[in-house]
Parts: structure tokens; sequence; C-alpha cells
């Protein structure tokens, strides 16, 4: 998958104030709001409009996301973009090697996800194991004209030949980082803070 239009310039991981729990806040609430608003505009053009659009969220975070993408889209084309969810836990290939993961809901919108161009949403890109798990779990419940990837945080190291047809903020990050993104409808902020070596500035 490919991105047809190149996001903002990549973040620097060293800037932004310190947080309580230590590291750098590298997307504060308004970033975050202005990303998901870029988003959703690049989602309409690239789709010549909200038709045959279907969001599904990649939980847990990539949820909330989803839904505040399609209130973006609706504000613009005052059209309700189906909205649902999509666990990966079962199609993931690292389900031997982590303890048990607890099932989290899927819900596919009435209407389904056949002939519709779908846009799975998640909120950091990393490996891109977890996108390749979307991709076998959404195979089992229908077939999409079109699969399209919107990421709100791409922090580089694909292990996978993966790319975000949507991207809020490329982010490079080492490995020994951790990317933390927190979202209000689950964690009472949203923010993206970078922590571990070098997050120190």
């Amino acid at each position: 998958m490919c991105a047809q239009q190149q996001p903002d310039p990549p973040a620097d991981p060293t800037s932004g104030p310190p947080t309580e729990a230590g590291g750098r806040t590298v997307l504060d609430d308004r970033d975050v709001a202005r990303a998901l608003t870029r988003i959703s505009h690049e989602i309409l053009e690239r789709n010549k409009g909200a038709h045959d659009l279907v969001l599904l969220g990649i939980p847990s975070r990539g949820v909330p996301l989803a839904r505040r993408v399609a209130e973006r889209i609706a504000a613009v084309e005052g059209y309700d973009v189906p909205v649902g969810s999509l666990d990966v836990t079962m199609y993931r290939d690292d389900l031997r090697l982590k303890p048990a993961r607890a099932l989290l809901p899927t819900e596919i919108p009435p209407g389904g996800v056949d002939g519709k161009v779908v846009v799975l949403v998640d909120d950091v890109l990393f490996s891109g194991r977890t996108i390749r798990a979307a991709l076998d779990a959404l195979n089992d419940v229908g077939r999409p004209s079109a699969v399209r990837l919107a990421v709100l945080v791409d922090r580089g190291h694909r292990e996978l030949p993966i790319r975000a047809d949507f991207v809020g903020k490329n982010l490079p990050t080492s490995l020994v980082e951790r990317v933390r993104l927190r979202i209000a409808e689950i964690d009472g902020v949203d923010d993206v803070v970078i922590q571990g070596e070098g997050s120190d500035g």
C-alpha cells in the first residue's frame, strides 16, 4: 500500500517538554487533533468523497481514532461513514511467544465490507505485523474492493513490506525507545510520548 500524499516532516524525537512519567512529549492534544483532521481530508481526497467507505479501527486505540476520523468526514461531507472494529488477536504470528491475550471486539457495520473501500485505522505503525494480522482477519469477514491504512504515528522499523496510505506523523525512533500514545477516550488525555534512550534530549 502506498501513500499518495506526503505527511508532515518527521518530528524531532528529542523535542517537546518532559512528562511526569519521563520521556518527551512529541505530540500534544492539538497536534493529535490536527493530524486526524489532515488524515480525514486525505482519505476524502483519495476516495473522491465518503461513499463506499468503511472505517475499521484496530483495538484498542485504533477504534476511537477511527470514530474521530468518521466525525471529521461527516462534518465535511454530511455523510456518516460506517465505523467498526477489527480484532486481530487470533491472527497474530506471535501468539505462541507471548502470554494469552484477551479477545477484543470485532464489530462489522451493517452492510458489511464487500465491495467497499475499507480504511484500517491504527495508532502506531511499527513492525507491520499487526497490520498483516488485520489483513488476515479482514479476509475472513468479507471482500473489500480496496484496503487502505491510516495511522496516527509511523515510528519505522518495519519487518514486513507494509506502508501506510495516510500518516499523521512520521516519528523516527530507535529500537530501544518506546512510543506511548494516549487517547482521551481510554486514557483521559491525547498525547504521544517517547520514552527510553535518547528521550531526554
